[in-house]
């Protein structure tokens, strides 16, 4: 190669911060056509200046969309390190007075403090930190039995304010403590963050809360990890601010306009996603250390959402389990990221073995926890960056609004009527009921003479080629025991297509991985998981509803979506325990992948 810029720096001086502590080290090995790609690439991006543009607001470089009405996270570090000082005041007041504190929103303002709280864990002297990003009645109850209602401060998180389950887990909480130590006390154990002006807000400050603390309007929920979204769980949990904030700092000026691009980690990042996705290479495939791997979901969400629109997208696969190098088919990009403190040799010699096949690898280390800030910046700088290669705005999500509308409509119709439609099954068999579109299931009906679950199932999943995926979407409670048993289907799927393969838990997914399965390539092959919630539904205040019934209809919503968009989906309803379901399902999986 006559030209370096594709090569990242050695000297040791080049990774040193302004802040006098060294940067995360990114290493990318890449070969073969994809390289020349990338220099050719890279090359016209030197030549028209175009970090110069992104970091200018130049709407051009996208799609002169409205995108220079998103980019206040490319200062934010900055500006949030010259005025935190109310975080401390804050983390102060916190210290000693809460032992718990749960944060109720959904995709941006939850996923990062999900990665500090299980990354860091708690702090001694302050609250432990939860995440309820659910509507799954199991989970609000496997919550409540881990915290003392009455010591536990809760923080509300939604952008517009308007966001649904947010509102309704606000609701429920406050409620709930309010019945113990009435209305007035019960809001003194509440934060919100939101934007300015919105209906959050003025509930909050109509309630008392004991604080409103707001984001800022330019920066997406996706970009907002070192906004108060992400800074205000923080400082709860007793973290150093200026610490995560001097880290992204730093990664923020080394990804600056004046920097060569051959040395701008977030660039090279940003243009080996892009031009890999163009060139079939469109799944991420996420590879993290143990104290890491809840920063692949928080990187998920911020890839999914961006790039998956205009029947393109990058498709991040996280939490699947390696395989032997020569399984994976020629549309993976690997990217690793782990601590210094946890380098793992085996798969040190995986990514090896991985880019001699030609597969293309990035590596970052990572020297301490207490520099995770750094990531939340490079990997936000490297999807603007994609996004521009792909042609598309990173900073919209316009199909995500779709699913919403749809459960919107069948919780107003359960109000109404009090009942959700009701649908036929394609097949019943010991528990398990099967459903699709009318189109889709004729075809997987005529696949064989007896129909089964297990082979309508593998007539479903046989339908994933070569380049696409398959999504399992549970709409059941988050645990070790569903995580465990969704694991060992993907194994299976993985088994019978040799395709890649992703998890989503509802409703969680809908603010993430949602918008890439409506808008992004039709390449996805979707299964969803629902079951039943029985005695242990809860009741919605001030509705004739339950968090049930809101899951069902979510669940629902999206299904119908998907299947309106002619998507490849088949769901799946579990009857009774959820555990005993999950087991039938894991036996059907098994027998339709020999």
């Amino acid at each position: 190669m006559n030209q370096p810029w594709l090569q990242a720096p050695n000297d040791t001086r080049d990774r040193m911060t302004k802040y006098g502590f060294e940067l995360n080290t990114q290493v990318e090995a890449l070969a073969g056509p994809l390289r020349e790609e990338l220099q050719v690439l890279g090359d016209r991006w030197v030549a028209s200046g175009a970090v110069l543009r992104l970091w200018g607001a130049e709407e051009a470089l996208w799609t002169s969309s409205g995108e220079s009405k998103w980019l206040g996270w490319l200062g934010v570090a900055d500006e949030q390190l010259r005025c935190c000082g109310d975080l401390r005041v804050f983390a102060a007041d916190v210290r000693g007075r809460f032992r718990h504190a749960v944060l109720l929103g959904m995709g941006g303002s939850s996923l990062c403090p999900e990665v500090l709280s299980l990354s860091f864990g708690a702090q001694e002297g302050f609250p432990e930190l939860r995440v309820v990003d659910s509507t799954v009645p199991g989970e609000l109850r496997g919550c409540e039995r881990a915290i003392d209602l009455e010591s536990t401060l809760f923080i509300s998180a939604s952008k517009s304010g308007t966001t649904l389950e947010t509102a309704l887990l606000t609701e429920h909480f406050l409620q709930r403590l309010a019945a113990r130590v009435g209305i007035k006390r019960a809001a003194r154990h509440f934060v919100a963050i939101t934007d300015p002006g919105s209906r959050l807000e003025a509930k909050a400050k109509a309630l008392g809360f004991r604080y409103v603390m707001h984001g800022e309007p330019s920066i997406g929920g996706r970009y907002s990890a070192l906004s108060r979204f992400g800074l205000v769980p923080a400082a709860a949990m007793g973290l150093d601010i200026e610490r995560l904030l001097a880290g992204a700092s730093a990664m923020c000026a080394a990804c600056g306009p004046d920097v060569p691009p051959g040395q701008n980690p977030g660039f090279r990042l940003g243009l080996i996603l892009g031009a890999s996705a163009l060139e079939g290479r469109d799944k991420l495939t996420l590879v993290s250390s143990p104290k890491l791997a809840s920063l692949g979901p928080w990187i998920e969400q911020l890839i999914a959402e961006s790039t998956g629109k205009l029947g393109k997208g990058i498709v991040p696969v996280d939490g699947e389990a390696l395989c032997e190098p020569f399984e994976y088919s020629a549309d993976r990009v690997f990217a690793s990221f782990s601590l210094c403190a946890e380098s793992c040799p085996e798969t040190d010699a995986l990514l090896d073995a991985l880019h001699r096949l030609g597969h293309p690898v990035v590596r970052i280390r990572i020297g301490s926890l207490e520099d995770i800030g750094q990531e939340f910046f490079r990997w936000e700088f490297a999807t603007a960056v994609a996004g521009s290669v792909l042609g598309i705005n990173p900073f919209d999500q316009p199909d995500v609004e779709s699913a919403k509308v749809a459960a919107r409509a069948l919780a107003n119709s359960y109000e109404s009527d009090g009942s959700l439609p009701s649908e036929a099954p394609l097949l019943e068999e010991a528990g398990i009921s099967l459903f699709a579109g009318a189109e889709q299931g004729r075809r997987l009906l005529a696949d064989s003479e007896s129909p089964t679950v297990a082979s309508v199932l593998r007539s479903h999943l046989s339908t994933a080629d070569s380049g696409d995926y398959v999504a399992l979407l549970a709409f059941v409670r988050r645990s070790a025991e569903t995580h465990a048993a969704l694991a060992r289907m993907r194994r299976a799927v993985g088994a019978l297509r040799g395709v890649a393969t992703c998890v989503g838990f509802g409703p969680r997914f809908l603010h993430s991985t949602g918008q890439l399965h409506k808008g992004g390539p039709d390449s996805g092959v979707f299964v969803q998981i629902g079951g039943d919630d029985g005695d242990a539904d809860i009741p919605v205040p001030g509705r004739d509803l339950s968090f049930g019934i809101v899951k069902s209809a979510q669940a629902l919503g999206d299904f119908h979506v998907l299947t309106s968009l002619r998507r490849r989906a088949l769901r799946i309803h579990l009857s009774g325990p959820l555990t005993s379901g999950l087991e039938r399902l894991e036996r059907a999986f098994d027998e339709a992948a020999q």
